[in-house]
């Protein structure tokens, strides 16, 4: 009895101190320069972006959650005319986590694009902790902190830091932005500080500067949490996208980039039988007030970024594109593209700056931005990004004749087969208008009155047929280089030039724009057409396109689009439909 009485009085003494212990891991990544709800190349707003919002969103679950920590996992300096500001003693997007009292700050590759001077500096500036566990100095040290086990209400959390290894191939040309320093593989780094930590932890966390497959078939977070299921949730990054998701018992959650999203993870543990709960969701800004306090301390950064933006770097002499909307003329696009259905200076100009700088035979580009136009005026550098929408660099590969006809009919998959009756062209709706390319340096027709694989005909180089042996310099951006590997048209070996590397930051196809403007053509902007190639067995005269304009305006006939809205003109309007 006595036994009985001692055993209740020992389990109503834990029951007494048992508690369960809620923690809040708010987590952003890949901000990549957005401190204002703002994209400066384009000089637009972005309501998914800035940290001017994030704030918002932190204070927020800071005043409701006590034990919260506040994570920013890397590619965080870089962009968005950030560099602007590398002259600072401590950079503006580190001084906003400082503002917002941040505890980590994860490496990311985007960090080592400047002077290692610079990332050092502001290392030191950054108030909370910086962390990666796989960047190792010549003496054996790590180059950051490289985990954190933080009592928060009793509970030992555990934080690793990560960072992408490929670093030094990344930054190849530029060594002294990484010198000193070797990156070791993922699991390793995991390997060796689970080693380390072992007992000291009731919850462990990854702050990974990773995304869920690495691109160099290393080690992304699916597979390292396959390997190491000890983890409790890992937060991801680098890959830009947005996610929760849960492998081998690890949650996973990535929060997007420029600030789109907040990731929250919630972990609640049982101090007494140990057991955790990990819930995770992310919190998206775009509907989010932005927070006046930081707007004001940091307007000159506002300022001085639009200003860049709205730098005149040279003169278009005359409108590009008379007609942005096939149908209805106008510079909204919204029934098709005349740059996806003909030959346009727009496309000309990317294609030729690329061919300039790869020294290539052939260019391809596609039209990023559908209403793509420069207008008689002064050329801006905001001008340059509304025709080039993304950062890509420029890479110049060798690819056989066969391979390069491959690709072209690849390409040429975007249209869907005209069959008789059809007035208009249209778009296969399961194609991205980004993967229909334009190609220059090569006379081509497309006749899509064939099926997919057989519509690219006459292809010819230099006024010669494209011989199937031969191998040709192509030119084309890293995104497609890309595809190209994925294909099987080219392999890694066949890379031949590399703008980011030879250039860094100023290898982008918009520098190289701005570039070959100033340097090339005194800063006079001229549309130029090679005539090169065109769409052939279709009537682009056909008098039944005037009535179907009337119709489209009037709201009669609507073009029909994707059910998600982002490929227009997938179906052909029919001439009987317009008669």
């Amino acid at each position: 009895m006595k036994r009985l009485v001692l055993l209740l009085l020992t389990l109503l003494s834990l029951l007494s101190f048992a508690k369960k212990v809620n923690i809040v891991i708010l987590e952003t990544s890949d901000l990549h320069g957005r401190l204002f709800a703002y994209d400066y190349a384009i000089d637009q707003p972005d309501k998914s972006a800035g940290i001017v919002k994030v704030a918002t969103i932190i204070k927020e679950e800071r005043a409701k959650n006590k034990n919260l920590i506040l994570a920013d996992n890397g590619d965080t300096v870089q962009d968005n005319s950030a560099e602007l500001f590398n002259s600072e003693q401590v950079h503006p997007m580190v001084q906003a986590l400082n503002d917002l009292k941040y505890d980590f700050w994860t490496l990311g590759n985007h960090e080592f694009n400047f002077e290692k001077e610079f990332l050092e500096r502001n290392i030191k500036g950054f108030k909370g902790t910086v962390l990666s566990s796989n960047i190792i100095k010549d003496d054996g040290k790590t180059f950051v902190t490289p985990y954190v086990i933080k009592n928060i209400d009793g509970v030992r959390v555990a934080f690793v830091g990560m960072t992408p290894p490929h670093i030094p191939m990344w930054e190849a040309s530029t060594p002294d932005h990484f010198a000193g320093l070797k990156f070791i593989e993922p699991a390793d780094a995991v390997n060796n500080t689970l080693k380390e930590i072992d007992g000291k932890y009731d919850v462990l966390v990854g702050l990974f500067h990773i995304g869920r497959t690495d691109e160099k078939d290393g080690d992304g977070v699916h597979k390292l949490a396959e390997k190491f299921p000890q983890f409790d949730i890992i937060f991801g990054g680098h890959e830009h996208a947005v996610y929760v998701e849960k492998i081998n018992g690890v949650t996973l959650i990535e929060p997007g980039s420029y600030g789109s999203n907040v990731a929250k993870g919630e972990i609640t543990f049982d101090t007494v039988t140990k057991e955790k709960t990990v819930t995770a969701k992310n919190i998206p800004t775009k509907d989010v007030a932005e927070d006046e306090a930081m707007k004001k301390k940091f307007a000159y950064v506002d300022e001085k970024s639009k200003a860049y933006s709205n730098e005149v770097v040279g003169e278009v002499t005359e409108t590009f594109i008379k007609n942005p909307d096939f149908i209805t003329g106008e510079k909204e696009i919204t029934t098709m593209p005349t740059a996806q259905l003909m030959e346009t200076p727009v496309m000309e100009l990317i294609n030729e700056v690329q061919q300039h700088f790869a020294k290539s035979d052939v260019s391809s580009a596609a039209l990023f931005n559908f209403g793509s136009n420069l207008e008689k005026g002064p050329f801006k550098r905001k001008d340059v990004a509304f025709i080039y929408k993304y950062t890509n660099t420029l890479m110049g590969v060798n690819i056989t004749g066969e391979n390069l006809l491959k690709y072209m009919e690849w390409s040429a998959d975007y249209y869907n087969q005209l069959m008789p009756g059809d007035l208009t062209i249209s778009f296969d709706e399961n194609v991205r208008g980004y993967n229909y390319d334009m190609f220059y340096g090569i006379d081509y027709k497309i006749d899509i009155t064939k099926p997919k694989g057989k519509r690219i005909i006459d292809a010819k180089i230099n006024g010669k047929p494209v011989d199937k042996k031969k191998v040709y310099k192509l030119a084309i951006n890293n995104y497609r280089f890309g595809t190209l590997l994925t294909l099987g048209l080219i392999k890694e070996s066949d890379m031949y030039y590399d703008s980011y590397a030879e250039l860094q930051d100023g290898g982008r196809v918009r520098d190289l724009i701005i570039k070959y403007i100033t340097e090339e053509k005194n800063g006079k902007v001229t549309p130029v057409l090679k005539n090169n190639w065109k769409i052939v067995n279709y009537n682009f005269n056909n008098p039944l396109l005037e009535k179907l304009k009337e119709k489209v305006i009037s709201g009669e006939i609507k073009i029909p689009a994707s059910s998600d809205g982002r490929t227009l003109n997938v179906k052909s309007i029919k001439e009987s439909e317009v008669k």
